[in-house]
């Protein structure tokens, strides 16, 4: 079993910066990639950038450029460096760990994200 602990989410004016992370505890072993979802109100939860073990990275198109996702393995976290908010930005953020070995997908509890314009 592996927990996954987020925190620094807030409110931010459009055009500011936060910067979340996502401590992972447990059984981490087999944990392959680690990343960010995030659910707006009335939509679907969406990838946002995801990172493997060995540093590949993958983000959805909307937060190119402006968005980063960087790990530590050694201390078992991923962190997402967001620059440049903006209101769409908005949404509870999740940070997710893909078990590589048993195919299972490990959730925080999420921490929101608030852009004001």
């Amino acid at each position: 079993q592996v927990q996954l602990v987020e925190s620094g989410g807030g409110l931010v004016q459009a055009g500011g910066s936060l910067r979340l992370s996502c401590a992972a505890s447990g059984g981490v072993n087999g944990i392959n990639a680690m990343g960010w979802y995030r659910q707006a109100p009335g939509k679907q939860r969406e990838l946002v950038a995801s990172i493997t073990r060995g540093g590949t990275t993958n983000y959805v198109d909307s937060v190119k450029g402006r968005f980063t996702v960087s790990r530590d393995n050694a201390k078992n976290t991923v962190y997402l460096q967001m620059n440049s908010l903006k209101p769409e930005d908005t949404a509870l953020y999740y940070c997710n760990a893909a078990d590589g070995v048993y195919g299972i997908d490990y959730w925080g509890k999420g921490t929101l994200v608030t852009v004001s314009s």
